[in-house]
């Protein structure tokens, strides 16, 4: 790898997060910390250096008093907090890992989750420093975020793309929030039917809004660009604090040379004033007039779920039914 390549000037500008749960990526690339989802570890059952730790989970499974009817469900947390631990040998910062996504609309058993998967970690020996909950960015996820920080688990609120979501997180003092770049930029191709340069892209533009309004406001809420289609995306957002990219687009910036500029600047604004605390009608009726963010939180949803749904199938598969 070059060390003058894109990817390695990127990492000047902003912490670079492996979008994987591939381990042989993540060793090639060497980033600061990895993020997963139910998509990732399907991609990642897949994988021939996974299907020992696989095996050895089940295992685990059928041995625990665990209700039927609840099975599946903790082998795909035990499976996912397996890999996080893998992965965080490998990355000095923080291993996201994720809550059920039909737990999106749930405060208490969102937080019943994340508690169950910080024992699972801490079982393992990876303390909750090392450890985001991910959580979607409704009403419910932000709220259970909050109660979260405050027992010093600190949580990634994904599916993003709206101001509102934003701001309510920052009013929650979540650590860190994945606003959508690609997701975004494709519910605009699809209602304009045209393509954007990078420095137009609608997704581009809404994470530095996000950005701007965090130095606005003097949060101290970290962002993380997320969903890359492109690298052009990617390089767009150069100084975002944090960037989650796919192995794929890894390997296009590490094999690409040329100048890496920074794009968005996080220097606090001089006259720093946080913006009114959304309450929950504020939140649901600003969320509501975005269109394309009402569409995408609600497909995102759905989609981790099928994704989740899909892996809790293959599962069944190896246990037996």
């Amino acid at each position: 790898m070059s060390s003058t390549s894109q990817l390695d000037q990127l990492k000047h500008h902003s912490l670079v997060v492996a979008d994987t749960g591939d381990l042989e990526a993540i060793r090639r690339y060497q980033p600061q910390d990895a993020t997963t989802n139910p998509s990732l570890l399907l991609k990642a059952f897949a994988l021939p250096g996974y299907q020992d730790l696989i095996d050895a989970e089940l295992a685990a499974v059928e041995s625990e008093a665990v209700a039927r009817e609840t099975r599946l469900a903790h082998a795909v947390d035990r499976l996912a907090v397996a890999i996080g631990s893998e992965v965080s040998q490998l990355v000095p910062g923080r291993v996201s890992t994720e809550v059920a996504a039909r737990l999106s609309f749930d405060e208490e058993a969102s937080v019943r989750k994340a508690h169950e998967l910080i024992e699972l970690y801490e079982r393992r020996g990876v303390g909750r420093d090392r450890v985001l909950i991910k959580l979607a960015s409704t009403w419910e996820g932000i709220r259970a975020a909050e109660r979260l920080e405050r027992e010093g688990i600190q949580c990634n609120l994904t599916l993003l793309f709206s101001e509102a979501q934003a701001q309510a997180c920052f009013d929650a003092g979540v650590f860190l929030v994945s606003p959508f770049v690609g997701r975004v930029t494709d519910w605009y191709k699809k209602e304009t039917g045209r393509d954007y340069t990078p420095e137009e892209d609608p997704g581009v533009q809404f994470v530095r809004g996000v950005c701007e309004r965090v130095g606005r406001g003097g949060y101290d809420t970290v962002v993380m660009g997320a969903s890359f289609r492109t690298t052009g995306q990617v390089l767009a957002l150069a100084g975002c604090p944090r960037l989650t990219i796919s192995p794929a687009l890894l390997e296009e910036l590490a094999a690409s040379d040329g100048e890496v500029a920074p794009k968005v600047s996080m220097q606090p604004a001089a006259n720093a004033a946080p913006s009114p605390k959304l309450d929950e009608a504020g939140f649901r009726w600003g969320h509501n007039q975005d269109a394309m963010a009402n569409d995408k939180l609600a497909e995102g949803i759905r989609r981790f779920d099928e994704d989740q749904r899909t892996l809790e199938e293959k599962l069944a598969q190896r246990l037996g039914g």
